[in-house]
């Protein structure tokens, strides 16, 4: 499978998507922890990560996916939500409990 295919197929297989630097339990940049640290205390159990340091294609091919530079990257539903500081700012408006529930009911 091609690596644009495999990001895709990622992303549409799984309402909440967290393309990180590292695993929820080992994350390996700050930037990733408080995402992961967010989605969970907005209540997003079925949390599916993508370690991008493990996955070297994925890593080199997803900002041009995304049109996004930067790790980690969320996809709620298919969609790119953003990265870290967005991750939190949706967290503190209360915005990312409600998108992430939407995501998962879906």
């Amino acid at each position: 499978m091609a690596v644009m295919e495999r990001i895709q197929a990622e992303v549409e297989g799984h309402p909440v998507v967290l393309f990180m630097k590292g695993t929820p339990a080992f994350p390996m940049c700050g930037f990733s922890a408080r995402a992961v640290q967010a989605l969970q205390a907005a209540g997003a159990e079925q949390l599916h990560t993508v370690n991008v340091l493990e996955e070297p294609e994925i890593r080199a091919n997803l900002p041009r996916y995304s049109n996004w530079p930067t790790f980690p990257q969320l996809f709620l539903h298919g969609e790119l939500i953003g990265g870290c500081d967005i991750t939190l700012e949706l967290l503190e408006s209360g915005e990312l409990q409600r998108m992430v529930q939407e995501a998962l009911s879906q």
